[in-house]
């Protein structure tokens, strides 16, 4: 089975999110860069060097479990996160959007980061499963169920925004596994230890 992956990137100071990241018409708030490091400058993702190899590892994952204001602010991937078989768990507590009745791999899951990401491992069999967003993130730290998280860190301050966690009810102990630097971000992988 595959692990339960975090895959997030930040800003130094803590933020997944810039200010003003409420409205989906300005997904990820005021100057969104945190996602710079994985595209190319005419916005094609990159296949080649760290990025490539980091973005090809998020894309060979087989579910995709994620919170409902990431999916809804990403106007749920346009039906397709990563693959054509690869089916995407959206955390919520209220119902499903009418518009997703048209995307078949975009499942709403109300009975909390267990079902999801129960659903998603069984979904993804033997491949990895990509967790996205931040309250997603700590739900899925506080049940005790992420493997592994990945961080991408962008060098800027962004003095503002949303958070990746801000409250965990006991502390969390991880290890480095592994380290890439590059001049966009520096990836950092964790295994949370148990």
């Amino acid at each position: 089975m595959g692990l339960a992956v975090l895959d997030m990137s930040m800003s130094l100071d803590g933020f997944v999110s810039g200010p003003n990241d409420d409205d989906p018409d300005n997904p990820g708030g005021d100057g969104f860069t945190l996602h710079d490091w994985a595209f190319t400058p005419e916005g094609a993702i990159r296949e080649s060097g760290p990025a490539g190899e980091l973005m090809g590892q998020i894309f060979a994952a087989g579910a995709v479990v994620s919170g409902r204001r990431t999916a809804e602010h990403a106007d749920h991937w346009g039906g397709v996160h990563h693959g054509d078989d690869v089916r995407a768990f959206v955390l919520s507590h209220r119902p499903a959007p009418p518009s997703v009745a048209d995307y078949p791999l975009i499942t709403y899951v109300s009975d909390g980061i267990e079902s999801a990401m129960a659903q998603a491992k069984a979904a993804a069999g033997d491949r990895n499963v990509h967790v996205i967003g931040a309250y997603t993130a700590q739900r899925a730290l506080e049940a005790g169920l992420l493997d592994e998280i990945q961080l991408h860190i962008v060098p800027v301050l962004f003095g503002g925004g949303r958070r990746l966690i801000d409250v965990l009810p006991s502390r969390v102990q991880l290890e480095v596994i592994r380290v890439i630097d590059t001049p966009e971000a520096t990836h950092v992988r964790y295994r949370v230890r148990r």
